[in-house]
């Protein structure tokens, strides 16, 4: 039988990563170093013996970019990429756009530091990590779990946000768990699933 890999990996840094920008949905590409991840991230992949058959990212341009570049690395530019905005980044709603230190400055670091690391509480219009789940979670049991449990080895390209919602799931964590868990940019994490769709093994290949 088949490994059902799935490997999920988090944008390189974009331009506004680097301006301490809230970026939600709005749509910066990579810095130098974003790239330079990229580019490592396939690196890594391709060190690990990996390949794939299927890729999904979303609908952004620094995901898309990283997985360009990851898969260039890997000599697999040409297997079918799908691409979603239900693996979009947390909406930040009125922050996005915003410098973090004007936004603390604005409503105060106690109430930034809830919007940012709370499960449920959602900045003003925008999405909590809660309301990401919800969006992000069916969509990878329609459409990406089972590409994995049929034995095609699947790469998501995304970001820290609908990652940690899919972690979250994957690894059975808590609401306080998962606010803990940092997914560096550009690291590739491993997983291996059984055939019920659990956890068999998980490798994070950052560093």
């Amino acid at each position: 039988m088949s490994d059902r890999l799935l490997v999920l990996v988090r944008h390189g840094q974009s331009e506004w990563n680097l301006k301490n920008l809230f970026t939600g949905w709005k749509d910066p590409d990579l810095t130098e170093l974003g790239v330079k991840e990229a580019i490592a991230a396939g690196r890594k992949l391709k060190d690990e013996g990996l390949s794939f058959d299927v890729a999904f990212t979303s609908a952004l341009t620094r995901a898309q970019h990283t997985l360009d570049l990851a898969l260039k690395e890997m000599g697999q530019s040409g297997i079918p990429v799908t691409k979603n905005l239900a693996l979009n980044e947390r909406d930040y709603g009125d922050l996005s756009g915003l410098n973090k230190d004007d936004a603390r400055a604005k409503w105060g670091e106690e109430q930034v530091l809830i919007w940012r690391r709370s499960y449920d509480v959602p900045p003003p219009a925008g999405e909590s990590l809660k309301d990401t789940l919800a969006r992000t979670l069916p969509y990878y049991v329609q459409e990406i779990l089972p590409c994995v449990l049929r034995g095609q080895r699947t790469l998501v390209a995304a970001h820290g946000n609908s990652l940690r919602a899919l972690i979250m799931v994957l690894e059975k964590l808590t609401p306080e768990q998962i606010l803990k868990r940092e997914l560096g940019t550009g690291a590739p994490v491993v997983y291996r699933l059984n055939a019920d769709s659990t956890v068999a093994s998980v490798k994070d290949l950052a560093g």
